[in-house]
């Protein structure tokens, strides 16, 4: 194909959106992707009814290594930007907790949005890219099925999360070979694992859930949390897992909001003759109540617990310091934390600075949102940004 002014390679959320944009403004683009369909993680997300955005996306919901790096993007294209495009085309959404908007539809509704805006754009998918190198006349694209030349390449890959959808670390490749840099990947928005140990005594609590804050040093979440067969997971746990190391330990209060130990000291007063593990029921699901209950050794009647043992059992429960070892890794996380070192970047075009009309966007970059949206708003804001200049 002659006259590109752009390739683009990666069709999902970031790489459509950039393809619209350029269309706008006239521009010869052609879009390339691996899969046999385009925006596949947009397909699966949200339960098949797509989290499109978040009314309070903000770039405190976001994490990098230069938190700054993403404040222009997100303010030149806002939530607002693209919940007006939703409703121009027509789609009914509904608002969840915490500001998640879902389309009332299916998330193929999206997509075939993100396809009308980028009407008039080259697609070729299920095309394998073999080799990027960069001539004279702009960015050569070497595929399985042809060869494309363009003034700039956007790669809009993502990142090496949940790679049965086709995800790999192909924009990490391309980026060395331009000689930037790597925060190092890890999963992000994943489930928590742990010891056997620790397995071992969490058996049986399979399937309990309860809203819960779960904190690591200055970071807190306040949302469900879940016990399953391989460890915790559930909105809390996934919030913090994007902010986990090796070897953090995190603090996990089951009950926010109640004082424990001042309730069940008031309970003794007032019902002496109740178990612990009945009071504690009232408060969390009685198979959690009476685990912990067992763990802290304060069975028996509240009459006959000291103090001492009710802290103890305050502590566990309000408190509950664990050390996972790991998590479901690359496998299961909706995510990747980390990636191309934003220093590298120009916060408003998304260009590289020492490689003129090579582009970088969405999840391929060094910015990580929390759970419920505001991945999806990075991949409209950084598509826009560079969809403006390519």
């Amino acid at each position: 194909m002659a006259d590109l002014n752009a390739i683009i390679i990666g069709a999902g959320a970031a790489g459509l959106m950039c393809a619209g944009e350029a269309n706008k403004r006239g521009r010869r683009v052609l879009l390339l992707d691996r899969a046999a369909k385009v925006g596949q993680k947009i397909r699966i997300s949200g339960g098949g009814r797509a989290n499109f955005t978040n009314l309070y996306a903000a770039p405190e919901n976001f994490l990098s290594e230069n938190p700054r790096f993403c404040v222009s993007a997100l303010a030149r294209y806002t939530q607002h930007d693209f919940i007006a495009l939703v409703e121009r085309h027509g789609i009914a959404y509904h608002k969840r907790e915490h500001g998640q908007l879902f389309c009332d539809g299916s998330a193929q509704q999206i997509t075939d949005m993100l396809l009308d805006e980028a009407r008039g754009v080259t697609i070729k998918t299920a095309i394998n890219v073999k080799l990027v190198s960069q001539e004279n006349s702009g960015f050569t694209v070497k595929t399985d099925h042809d060869s494309f030349t363009a003034e700039s390449l956007v790669i809009a890959t993502g990142g090496p999360s949940i790679p049965k959808m086709g995800a790999s670390g192909f924009a990490y490749e391309i980026a060395r070979q331009f000689g930037l840099k790597i925060i190092n990947p890890r999963p992000g928005l994943v489930p928590l694992t742990f010891d056997a140990d620790t397995m071992a005594a969490l058996a049986g609590l399979t399937g309990v859930s309860l809203d819960a804050t779960v904190s690591l040093g200055k970071v807190a979440f306040t949302e469900a949390l879940l016990f399953t067969h391989r460890g915790l997971s559930g909105p809390v746990i996934l919030q913090i897992s994007s902010y986990w190391n090796a070897g953090d330990t995190i603090t996990i209060d089951l009950l926010p909001g109640i004082d424990l130990l001042r309730h069940l000291k008031q309970a003794k007063d007032e019902q002496p003759r109740k178990e612990a593990h009945t009071v504690l029921a009232q408060l969390m699901p009685r198979r959690l109540a009476e685990r912990m209950v067992d763990w802290t050794g304060c069975d028996g009647r509240l009459a006959d617990a000291s103090d001492k043992t009710l802290k103890r059992l305050a502590d566990q429960i309000n408190a509950w310091r664990i050390t996972p070892v790991g998590s479901e890794g690359m496998r299961t996380a909706e995510v990747t934390v980390g990636g191309i070192d934003t220093g590298g970047l120009s916060s408003k075009t998304m260009e590289a600075k020492s490689v003129p009309g090579l582009y970088f966007i969405g999840e391929a970059v060094d910015v990580t949102g929390h759970l419920g949206g505001f991945n999806f708003q990075w991949a409209w804001a950084s598509g826009h940004a560079c969809g403006q200049v390519v």
